[in-house]
């Protein structure tokens, strides 16, 4: 299972007239937490796309519990808890108060969620991963990261 932690700062342009943030919002941060996940293990998307592939969303799903509010600082923790194949399907926690820990039990639960992604080319046609995605998942799957 890889997981990593992302931070954002709510600024006041994601909220509405009540101070809570616009349920559309969770998305942007969704992708900051998914990208800094891959970047944090060697496999930066920017790379990825040089070589011709890229990972739409397929599916996004968000669930509320709480809402997040101007000026909160939220951790973002997400999760790949499976080695992708041709999909790759990412879990996301929000929690309000960064506490400064790797575990996605600091802070109060705000919103959880997921995203389904796909290999295509630049054509839009579904494709393997490259083998050096395929070989760091080996790699880090097998060192329990």
């Amino acid at each position: 299972m890889l997981t990593h932690r992302s931070t954002v700062q709510v600024r006041y342009a994601e909220t509405d007239m009540m101070g809570i943030v616009y349920h559309a919002n969770y998305l942007p941060w969704f992708e900051i937490a998914r990208t800094d996940l891959l970047r944090y293990h060697r496999l930066p998307y920017r790379d990825l796309e040089a070589e011709g592939f890229l990972l739409p969303v397929l599916e996004a799903n968000v669930r509320y519990l709480k809402s997040a509010r101007y000026d909160d600082t939220l951790a973002i923790v997400a999760t790949l808890a499976e080695k992708p194949s041709l999909r790759l399907r990412i879990t996301y926690e929000v929690r309000r108060g960064d506490r400064g820990g790797s575990h996605a039990d600091d802070g109060e639960l705000l919103a959880t969620g997921w995203t389904t992604h796909a290999f295509i080319d630049r054509a839009g046609k579904p494709v393997r991963p490259p083998a050096r995605f395929v070989a760091r998942m080996n790699e880090l799957f097998a060192a329990g990261s």
